[in-house]
């Protein structure tokens, strides 16, 4: 974990200096930069393992940043921002970010997101063929998921998940054809007993449905289950 490539975006010099140290001390390797639109590229080229992305940015806001990079980069994404209010948590969440953190940034709280992310991070292995039935593959007609190379394949087509989206989806299938409560998924893939107002698990489940042809007013593959969770259809794909 440590050792991982982290690009910082931050235009406060003074506080990307400060975290950059810290992390560096921590024996992170650490690339940073101060402009939206400097970090698309540097995304693109490097495949950073983890992205510290600051919502307000000259050259492309962060928001734009991470919509833009997100159809191809499936690295965790943490956004930080000075704005306090649930709706940028939600643009951002929407826009694909794993996690939101508000300045000021406490330096353990951040570190321990930075770990936390990496985690449940592995990279994604382009397979040209679909592997033995084990119990790392969930295969629902059409549909299969490999848990090994992270790898989920619809009609024979990639589909090229964040690794979030990917955590939810395997949860989710593993017990299919059964309600999976949301305070389960938070508790599982959050870390953090669930509030009644984290937003994050609705979010990537409205996301996965989009990537897997799931209809977005009236889902039929993943269905939400009012007031309890969402059920992962077997027999819809």
């Amino acid at each position: 974990m440590e050792g991982s490539h982290i690009l910082l975006v931050e235009d406060d010099v003074a506080l990307a200096q400060w975290i950059e140290d810290y992390l560096l001390a921590r024996e992170f390797k650490v690339t940073c930069c101060h402009r939206g639109d400097e970090a698309v590229t540097l995304i693109q080229t490097l495949n950073p393992d983890l992205v510290l992305l600051d919502g307000m940015l000259p050259g492309m806001d962060g928001l734009d940043v991470c919509k833009t990079v997100r159809p191809d980069f499936s690295n965790p994404i943490i956004m930080i921002t000075a704005r306090d209010e649930e709706i940028d948590e939600v643009l951002g969440l929407e826009m694909g970010a794993d996690d939101y953190m508000t300045k000021p940034i406490r330096a353990r709280a951040l570190l321990a997101r930075i770990r936390l992310a990496l985690r449940r991070t592995v990279i994604v292995e382009k397979v040209e063929t679909v592997p033995q039935v084990n119990e790392h593959q969930l295969v629902f007609n059409a549909l299969v998921i490999n848990s090994q190379s992270r790898s989920v394949t619809l009609n024979d087509s990639l589909v090229k998940l964040s690794s979030n989206e990917f955590d939810v989806l395997w949860l989710l299938a593993k017990q299919a054809g059964e309600v999976v409560l949301r305070e389960s998924l938070v508790t599982d893939l959050r870390g953090f007993d669930y509030d009644g107002f984290d937003r994050s698990i609705d979010l990537r489940v409205s996301r996965l449905r989009k990537k897997l042809g799931d209809d977005s007013t009236n889902p039929y593959r993943i269905k939400t289950i009012w007031g309890k969770g969402y059920l992962f259809a077997k027999d819809s794909w």
